[in-house]
């Protein structure tokens, strides 16, 4: 097998369409990626449509395979692969990158390689900072949230995770419930800001019980009370209110994320390197509290760069290379699964998030 790897990835599972070149010759380097984010095409109905985030992808995912060729000045005969996100998701997103997929595989004669979008957050720190097996990673975004043991682009166990809704898709519902824009976390984050976290006494839900797994729809509730009974109370919302319902829901959040990472790694001694991405990993609040806790822990903290912390093809083409090393290879009978947990021995987790099912 040939030392140097071109793969080619794709990435449709919820409202981003993406592509990317990643070339693997010893270290990963990311040749071209491009991501067209759909916020304004949802932004009147406060959360994505399926059916619109369908749509789009396939409108925009030849687009975007063009852009990264061009960019790199290369074309589909230099690839070796190309992978693409084949679930968990939206089903209709996932589906339209599975298709597109398909035709560039047969008509370049490539072989295909389906991702699961979990892996490409799980192995992402093995692109960007070429870290060892194994590690401790907090899978944390908009549909999920849990804590795998990485021990193999293949091997994961899931210590922990969440049990109803993931905290992105609460940061989500907070901002919709306080009248504020989206994507939520960005939006909360900034209103956190100038807020004072101490005024609501806001609940850490699970922190009672032992293990890792997680629960933040209680959460949200509490923040839906404390809200109308200061509309109540004052008539309305004053900036500082809101700012202060988001600084104590974050901090509640947080709080919950960092005690139960704290126990993953008291669980797992073995493992001194702690890695977390998602979309909410972009939070600065919750990122430092983690390194709090790797450092308490003597423990390397590992978080790659806020662009690959969100949905993005470089994580499905390097995870993609990894599993072609591995001899992994599709053909088109290759589906598309709204659910596709890491960790198949494990139970399944409760509910299914707005953004995609729980796995």
């Amino acid at each position: 097998m040939a030392d140097t790897l071109t793969i080619l990835g794709l990435e449709s599972s919820c409202d981003d369409t993406a592509a990317a070149i990643v070339r693997l010759n010893g270290t990963a380097e990311i040749l071209a990626q491009t991501v067209h984010g759909q916020a304004q095409l949802h932004a009147a109905f406060g959360g994505v449509v399926p059916e619109i985030a369908a749509r789009a992808h396939a409108e925009k995912l030849d687009l975007c395979v063009a852009e990264v060729l061009r960019a790199s000045g290369l074309t589909l005969r230099d690839m070796d692969a190309i992978a693409v996100t084949a679930g968990p998701g939206l089903i209709g997103g996932v589906m339209s990158g599975v298709m597109c997929a398909k035709g560039l595989a047969a008509g370049a004669d490539l072989p295909l390689i389906g991702v699961n979008h979990l892996a490409g957050h799980a192995l992402t720190p093995r692109l960007t900072d070429a870290v060892p097996y194994p590690y401790l990673m907090l899978l944390v975004s908009g549909g999920h949230c849990q804590f795998l043991r990485v021990d193999g682009a293949q091997e994961f166990t899931r210590i922990g995770g969440t049990i109803d809704d993931a905290p992105g898709e609460a940061f989500d519902k907070t901002a919709r419930l306080l009248g504020l824009g989206q994507p939520g976390g960005p939006a909360v984050e900034a209103e956190a800001r100038q807020g004072d976290a101490a005024r609501h006494a806001f609940p850490r839900p699970l922190l009672d019980r032992p293990g890792c797994d997680m629960s933040f729809s209680g959460l949200k509730t509490a923040l839906l009370r404390a809200r109308n009974a200061q509309m109540a109370e004052a008539g309305g919302l004053t900036r500082q209110d809101r700012a202060d319902l988001c600084a104590g829901f974050q901090a509640a959040v947080r709080d919950v994320l960092a005690e139960k990472t704290r126990r993953a790694l008291a669980a797992h001694p073995d493992l001194r390197l702690l890695a977390v991405a998602g979309g909410v990993a972009a939070n600065q609040a919750i990122r430092a509290a983690l390194v709090d806790v790797a450092e308490g822990a003597d423990t390397r903290f590992v978080a790659p760069p806020l662009a690959l912390c969100t949905d993005n093809a470089a994580m499905i083409a390097y995870a993609g290379a990894e599993l072609f090393r591995l001899g992994v290879r599709d053909d088109m009978t290759l589906a598309a699964r709204p659910r596709w947990p890491l960790d198949a021995a494990s139970p399944a987790m409760l509910g299914s998030g707005r953004k995609g099912a729980k796995a």
